[in-house]
C-alpha cells in the first residue's frame, strides 16, 4: 500500500498499542482489562481535559481462536512474509473494531497451535509471542498508517521493542519510531521464549549492565531497549529497584530510573457502579449507604451464615497464589479469632492454598465460607455485601479489587505494597482514611491491621465517612489516560 496518507496532516499522534489480550475480544487476566480500556480512553481524550494532539491509538492483538469465534467480519489489510533465519513465515493481518478502537489482528502459523491464549506448553507460548511481536512491528511497513510510538506490554510484546532498537540504527523507516514498555508483572520475563528469540534472529544482548542470565529473555531486553518505561503504579516503580521485588534485575533497572515512572491503572466506573449493578440484591450510592445493608444480609443468607448486621463481614476475592498472600489471611484470621467477624473467601488456583481455605472453614464452621471457584456474579455480590475487603498481597503492581471495593463502599484492609499503598489512604486518626494498611506479609501484622479496622467499625459515623471517601475516589481510566498521553507527547518531542 502507498504511504502518502500515513499521517498527511501530522496533527495526530499515532500509537500502536501491542498486547497479548484485550477485553472484550479476549480476556484472561488483568492485562485484558487494561488493554481493553486504556486505548479507548486515550482515543476519547478531548478538551478541556486534554489540550495536546489528537491521539490515534490502535491496538494489535494475535488472532487467537477465541477472537476468530467472536469476530464475524474483519477486513484483510496486509499479507506478507516475515523473514527469519529458519526461512520465511506467512503473516496475515485483519482490521476490526472494538467500539471506536481500530484493532489489527495478526495471524500466522505460530499464533494458534493449540487454540489457547496462554498455552500449557511454555515453549509454544514463547514462539507465539515472539512471532507476534516481530510480525506486528513488520506490519507497520505494510499499512497506510505508521505509528509514531510502539507501546508494548509485558514480556509478550517486549521483543518488538528490542527489534525496533536494532532496526532504528539500520533502517530509515523505523528511525523516527519511539517506544514505551509497560510492566504489569515483572517476574514474568518470558524465560521460555529464549529458544524462539534465537530462532527468529534476535541476538543476545551485549549490554554488560544486564545480568548474563537475562540477555535473551524478552522482558529484560524490552527494559534495555524502551525509550520510556512505566509500571502500573508509582509504588511498584520504586519497588522493582529493590532486591525484594526486582527479580534479579533491580540493579539494571536502577540504571534506567531516569526513564521509569509509575501510572496507576484505572477502573471502568460505568461497569463497576453499585447504583446500576444488576447483580446486586439492592442498588445504592454514597448518598444512600443504608441500601447497601440488604446485600450483606443476602450474602449471609446465601452462604448460611448468621444474619447479623453488627458482625463485620470480611470478603476476599482472589487468585489462590502465593503473591496474593492467601496464607497470610488464613493464618491471620486464626490469630484474630478472638474478634467478632465472619469471612467469605472466593477464588481458585494453588491446590495447597485452596485446601488451607477449606481447612479454615472446617475450623470455624459458623464464621467462614470458602468458595473454591471463579464466579464474576458472586464477586460482585461480595463487593457489595462485604464490610471489609481482605487484600494481603506480598506484592501488587497495581491491584483492581481494592478500587472496586472502595467504589462499592467496602473498606479495604491491605498490605502496604505497590499500588495498594498508592490507592488506599490510611490515616492513624481516621480523619482522611479510605482503608487500612499493614506493613509485613505476616499473620500477626494482618491481625493487627484487622483489629484496627474492627475497632473502628462500631462507630457508624466514622465508618460511613471512611466508606464515602472511598466511594468518592477518582479511579477513572480518563485520569490514567492523561498521564499516558503526557508520556506519549514527551516521547514524540511535540
Amino acid at each position: 500500500m502507498g504511504r502518502a496518507s500515513i499521517n498527511p496532516d501530522n496533527k495526530s499522534l499515532q500509537v500502536l498499542f501491542m498486547a497479548s489480550e484485550a477485553a472484550p475480544l479476549v480476556k484472561v487476566g488483568g492485562l485484558g482489562d487494561v488493554a481493553g480500556s486504556l486505548p479507548q480512553a486515550l482515543r476519547g481524550l478531548r478538551p478541556p481535559f486534554w489540550q495536546g494532539p489528537r491521539l490515534d491509538v490502535r491496538l494489535a492483538l494475535p488472532l487467537h481462536r477465541v477472537i476468530k469465534e467472536k469476530v464475524a467480519l474483519a477486513e484483510p489489510v496486509a499479507d506478507f512474509m516475515l523473514a527469519t533465519p529458519a526461512g520465511k513465515q506467512p503473516v496475515k493481518v485483519y482490521l476490526t473494531h472494538a467500539a471506536n478502537l481500530p484493532v489489527y489482528l495478526v495471524d500466522g502459523p505460530p499464533i494458534a497451535p493449540d487454540g489457547r491464549v496462554y498455552s500449557a506448553d511454555p515453549l509454544l507460548d514463547g514462539e507465539k509471542y515472539i512471532f507476534f511481536s516481530l510480525a506486528a512491528l513488520e506490519m507497520t511497513r505494510h499499512l497506510d498508517w505508521k505509528p509514531d510510538i510502539i507501546h508494548a506490554n509485558d514480556w509478550h510484546t517486549s521483543a518488538a521493542l528490542y527489534a525496533l532498537g536494532l532496526r532504528r540504527r539500520q533502517e530509515p523507516f523505523f528511525e523516527s519510531m519511539r517506544s514505551l514498555l509497560t510492566i504489569h508483572n515483572l517476574p514474568f520475563m518470558g524465560k521460555d521464549a529464549e529458544p524462539a528469540m534465537a530462532k527468529y534472529g534476535l541476538p543476545r544482548s551485549t549490554e554488560n549492565r544486564l545480568p548474563t542470565w537475562a540477555r535473551q529473555f524478552p522482558l529484560p531486553l524490552g527494559l534495555q531497549s524502551a525509550d520510556r518505561i512505566n509500571t502500573v503504579s508509582p509504588g511498584y516503580a520504586k519497588e522493582i529497584t529493590m532486591p525484594e521485588f526486582g527479580c534479579g534485575l533491580q540493579d539494571f533497572i536502577k540504571t534506567r530510573q531516569e526513564v521509569l515512572t509509575g501510572i496507576l491503572n484505572g477502573l471502568d466506573q460505568i461497569d463497576w457502579d453499585p447504583a446500576t449493578d444488576k447483580a446486586l440484591a439492592s442498588r445504592y450510592d454514597y448518598a444512600n449507604l443504608r441500601s447497601k445493608l440488604p446485600n450483606k444480609a443476602a450474602l449471609q443468607n446465601e452462604f448460611n451464615l448468621p444474619v447479623e448486621a453488627e458482625t463485620p463481614l470480611l470478603v476476599m476475592i482472589t487468585r489462590m497464589d502465593q503473591q496474593k498472600g492467601v496464607d497470610v489471611a488464613v493464618n491471620g484470621l486464626r490469630v484474630a479469632a478472638d474478634l467478632n467477624w465472619q469471612a467469605i473467601i472466593l477464588g481458585s488456583g494453588d491446590p495447597l492454598l485452596e485446601t488451607s481455605c477449606r481447612s479454615l472453614e472446617a475450623e470455624f464452621p459458623d464464621r467462614v465460607r470458602a468458595i473454591i471457584q471463579f464466579d464474576v456474579g458472586l464477586s460482585r455480590r461480595m463487593y457489595a455485601g462485604g464490610d471489609i475487603l481482605l487484600m494481603p498481597s506480598r506484592y501488587e503492581p497495581c491491584g483492581l479489587a481494592q478500587m472496586i471495593a472502595m467504589r462499592y463502599g467496602t473498606v479495604p484492609l491491605a498490605r502496604a505494597t505497590g499500588g495498594l499503598r498508592n490507592t488506599i489512604l490510611d490515616d492513624p486518626t481516621l480523619a482522611t482514611s479510605t482503608g487500612f494498611l499493614f506493613d509485613e506479609a505476616q499473620p500477626e501484622a494482618f491481625a493487627d491491621g484487622l483489629r484496627r479496622a474492627l475497632y473502628a467499625y462500631p462507630d457508624r459515623e466514622v465508618w460511613e465517612s471512611i466508606q464515602i471517601r472511598g466511594m468518592e475516589q477518582d479511579f477513572s481510566w480518563e485520569k490514567s489516560a492523561i498521564a499516558y498521553a503526557q508520556l506519549y507527547v514527551q516521547l514524540s518531542g511535540r
